[in-house]
């Protein structure tokens, strides 16, 4: 029972993560409607910084976070806020740091409690730098998307590493305004082209996947000049804290 309800709520959940299809759609185009442009800065910004780290600590196990390197959002971009020794990330994403086309992408409410592994953090979290910079500085989504190219063409971001993932198991993150709004998980950034070859969306399969930079299909020519990334999502049992999945503080 615990099993198919963590699925159900995959689905609703991560509408931004496994695509808006005609399900999805009259909440697209509602949430589309509701976030049409960036909001204030101050409205993406945590006023208490320490309630910002522990929620960024909360996206892994303790025995992971603990060690962990924390940034914070500040006025011009992410910041160290504690030096970790782990080689692990922890930060809370908003809503600009999902796919470029997803509907709720200036939604101010979200909060995404991640922690990037190692390889990572050397390798994603240089972009999520850069795309923090371009958001606070008031840029739009295509020129954010046109800096992301430049960087890549003039290697100032690096390669996707292999086995590059992120803990996503806070109670506490707020990912999306559709239903239920966070599950235990685990992401994986991958060069695999085809999802079908890890068994995404197959019937009784625990495992979804899209595209990191944007989600429809008609939006994929505006990936030219950004590696191809498949995130992989798998549905965890437990939150950070150990309780299980389905006992939630909201």
């Amino acid at each position: 029972m615990r099993k198919n309800k963590i699925g159900a709520t995959a689905i609703k959940c991560f509408a931004w993560l496994v695509g808006l299809g005609t399900a999805h759609l009259v909440f697209a185009q509602d949430a589309a409607a509701r976030y049409p442009k960036m909001a204030p800065v101050d409205q993406y910004l945590m006023a208490d910084r320490s309630a910002e780290i522990a929620l960024a600590r909360s996206a892994a196990p303790e025995s992971i976070s603990r060690d962990a390197t924390v940034l914070v959002l500040g006025r011009k971009g992410y910041e160290a806020a504690v030096e970790g020794k782990n080689g692990f990330v922890c930060f809370v994403g908003r809503s600009w740091l999902g796919p470029f086309d997803w509907p709720e992408f200036w939604n101010p409410k979200v909060r995404a409690a991640d922690c990037l592994n190692p390889q990572a953090a050397r390798s994603i979290v240089p972009v999520v730098y850069l795309r923090a910079r371009m958001v606070m500085a008031g840029r739009s989504r295509a020129e954010t998307v046109s800096a992301l190219k430049a960087a890549y063409e003039h290697k100032q971001l690096p390669d996707l590493e292999s086995g590059a993932m992120d803990y996503m198991m806070s109670k506490s993150s707020y990912l999306t305004d559709e239903g239920g709004h966070d599950m235990p998980h685990l992401m994986f950034y991958t060069h695999v082209k085809d999802g079908r070859d890890w068994g995404s969306g197959a019937a009784g399969s625990p495992v979804m996947s899209s595209p990191y930079w944007f989600i429809a299909p008609a939006e994929q020519a505006q990936t030219k000049g950004l590696p191809p990334i498949l995130v992989f999502l798998v549905a965890a049992p437990n939150w950070s804290d150990g309780t299980p999945a389905g006992m939630h503080d909201h």
